[in-house]
């Protein structure tokens, strides 16, 4: 059974990962919302994996939020903002498709060599489980700083977030007042984020964060 509890585990923790890579070659909005959506279902059954395995009846919770709200409620209301502001569907990178891949997968790696060396006296299903949350909070990063779409940094921020809820959950003990209070943070945070983005369309016509440099250039 423990063996089993382990392989699960990683499974489904890996499967984060890779969908996230996944996310950083993604060209097109709506495919890289449902790639999220994706990505939220399997955080979901992550934790309710680990709830199971824990004997904590909490964490269910946690994994019904990031089911109700991260893989149906938000990548839904994104469909309807990219469709209501007409925004373009296609995505422009910073930098190119290759690199970035590479730089993910360096990411990656790191993440895997620091964790388990600075975690080397932890229980072995929660360092290597943090070893993965943490590639995919680097990983989330790396889709904000690589995308020059407002949307698609959305969508960097929110998964960086799912990482660190992976985190949280294979680190045995986090309150249930707590995961509750994060996932209201976000939510909170997805509404203001939802306003300035119909504020930055209306003012620039355009979510194209480089509208932005170009206006902060003409004010100089």
């Amino acid at each position: 059974m423990h063996s089993l509890a382990f392989d699960i585990s990683h499974t489904l923790a890996g499967g984060l990962v890779l969908i996230s890579l996944m996310m950083l070659y993604q060209d097109r909005l709506y495919s890289l919302l449902n790639v999220f959506a994706l990505h939220a279902l399997v955080l979901s059954l992550s934790v309710a994996w680990q709830a199971f395995i824990q004997d904590a009846p909490h964490l269910y919770v946690t994994a019904v939020i990031a089911l109700v709200f991260k893989a149906i409620v938000i990548p839904v209301a994104l469909h309807r903002i990219v469709k209501q502001l007409g925004i373009h569907r296609d995505i422009e990178s910073a930098v190119g498709i290759g690199p970035t891949m590479l730089a993910g997968m360096g990411l990656v790696a790191l993440s895997l060599v620091l964790m388990l060396r600075v975690t080397s006296d932890a229980d072995p299903l929660a360092r290597e489980d943090l070893a993965f949350a943490l590639s995919v909070v680097l990983l989330g990063l790396l889709v904000m700083v690589t995308r020059r779409n407002a949307v698609s940094q959305v969508v960097g921020f929110m998964s960086l977030e799912n990482g660190l809820v992976l985190a949280a959950t294979g680190a045995k003990g986090m309150p249930l007042v707590v995961e509750i209070s994060v996932a209201f943070s976000i939510l909170i945070a997805f509404i203001v984020i939802g306003i300035f983005l119909f504020r930055i369309r209306e003012r620039f016509d355009s979510v194209d964060v480089s509208a932005l440099d170009d206006f902060r250039g003409e004010r100089r």
